[in-house]
């Protein structure tokens, strides 16, 4: 059974590996990647801005070098991608 993971601490290792943290401002978001607590056992990463296939492509890359479970999805009906991600 997976394990509790924290949308905080995913938030960290991407900001530690040096990817850019997505904030709101001025009424949109900035690029960069966001992190949703999807439960006790899933945080969902989104990325806001251009290259959004890639940029998903290179934060699931970090995440699974850091052991952790990573599984791409897009939100029903053709909405945003995202990165579920769990601990194995």
């Amino acid at each position: 059974m997976a394990r509790r993971i924290k949308a905080e601490a995913v938030r960290q290792r991407l900001i530690d590996g040096g990817h850019e943290f997505s904030e709101f401002d001025g009424g949109e978001w900035d690029p960069g990647f966001r992190t949703v607590q999807a439960g006790p056992r899933q945080v969902n990463v989104f990325y806001d801005g251009p290259g959004e296939e890639e940029q998903l492509q290179a934060l699931s890359a970090e995440l699974r070098a850091a052991g952790l479970h990573v599984h791409a999805s897009q939100l029903d009906g053709g909405g945003r991608r995202r990165l579920e991600v769990s601990r194995p």
